[in-house]
């Protein structure tokens, strides 16, 4: 029974919207950093997704929306909005996940494909920002 999720996903989004709102020194980036498991070759890849475009992935067309991650000195979390659509040959796209995907709980928010899993790992911050290019 998969219907049980849905009503536990809103419930934890709207909490975490009230309680956990950016704040202005939340580092915004533009490159999101994320695995993805082919499972029929059990091969892990890192992608990494620029904010605004789409990276293959096997079938898959993975864009990041935006990528977020708190200060060091808060209780660390990467979230991002991604947009997965499957891209297969001869067939017509097809949306397979659109949502905030949390590196701290994978499993809260996540892909439901027969090939592919895709997870939030982290995000990088610009060259030329003034910080280093990895956090």
């Amino acid at each position: 029974m998969i219907f049980w999720r849905a009503p536990v996903a809103l419930v934890f989004m709207a909490v975490y919207a009230v309680f956990w709102t950016p704040r202005a020194d939340a580092q915004s980036v533009k490159t999101a950093v994320l695995q993805g498991l082919d499972k029929v070759t059990a091969r892990i890849s890192t992608i990494q997704v620029p904010i605004g475009e789409g990276v293959k992935f096997g079938t898959l067309v993975v864009t990041a929306r935006t990528c977020s991650k708190r200060p060091p000195e808060d209780t660390p979390e990467t979230t991002a909005f991604l947009e997965i659509v499957d891209d297969r040959p001869g067939e017509l796209p097809r949306l397979v996940f659109s949502g905030w995907m949390f590196a701290s709980s994978p499993a809260l928010s996540a892909m439901e494909h027969a090939v592919y899993d895709v997870w939030v790992i982290d995000c990088k911050i610009a060259a030329g920002s003034g910080e280093s290019g990895n956090e």
